[in-house]
Order: C-alpha cells, then sequence, then structure tokens
C-alpha cells in the first residue's frame, strides 16, 4: 500500500491508482468526469468548524494541524482509508487547496504513514 496526495485540478493518471477526494466540499471548477473519483471521503476531511477556522486564520497552521491529527485520531473515515491502503496498491488523496504543501491533505497523509501506511511524499 503506497498514499500519496494530488491536486484534483491535475489531469488524472493510471499511475495514481485508487482516487479518492479527501475534501469536505466538492471543488469548484471541476466535474465529475473530469476528477475521476473512485470515491469521496469527505469524513475524512477537517470537521467544519475547524476548516472554517483555519481559512479565517491560516498563519496558525501547527495549531489547525494538530487539531485536525486529534479528529482523525478518533474518526472512522480515517481508519477506513488505512484500510483502503491495505486493499490497493496505491491510493491517491485529492485536495483542491492552492498551496501543494501546506492543506489538510498533507497532514492526512503525515498521520496515515505514522500509522503504518507507506506515503510517498
Amino acid at each position: 500500500m503506497a498514499f500519496a496526495i494530488k491536486r484534483v485540478y491535475e489531469p488524472a493518471e493510471a499511475s495514481d491508482g485508487y482516487r479518492v477526494l479527501v475534501d469536505r466540499l466538492w471543488p469548484r471548477g471541476v466535474s465529475k468526469e473530469k476528477a475521476e473519483l473512485d470515491e469521496w471521503a469527505k469524513d475524512a476531511a477537517p470537521s467544519a468548524a475547524l476548516r472554517t477556522e483555519w481559512h479565517r486564520n491560516r498563519e496558525r497552521f501547527d495549531e489547525f494541524a494538530a487539531t485536525y491529527r486529534s479528529e482523525l485520531d478518533a474518526n472512522p473515515a480515517a481508519q477506513a482509508l488505512l484500510q483502503l491502503g491495505r486493499e490497493h496498491d496505491r491510493v491517491t488523496l485529492l485536495f483542491g487547496a492552492r498551496d501543494e504543501l501546506v492543506n489538510h491533505a498533507a497532514v492526512l497523509l503525515d498521520w496515515l504513514g505514522e500509522h503504518g501506511a507507506s506515503v510517498d511524499p
């Protein structure tokens, strides 16, 4: 099992493997056909309250990441992602954020790695 992250706006590739959108909201300007998703795991995304707080105060990424990790620890959807990793050779987590390094998917990828999944940076 290997997990990777990728912006949903980038073209789908065969090397993506199983493609999972991990945003709570559908990304603007992306049709379902263009996204070429296998699954939408919106419950694995940060809670609505945390997402709103993050958008209000982006300078506090460390606090956001810590709170999101706590949410993931108690979130059955995060455990379901780990199971997907056992079922597929490659799982690409798709996100809509502009910043490819500072976003919830990067935190999720790190969390998955800490819980036994193989991750590609």
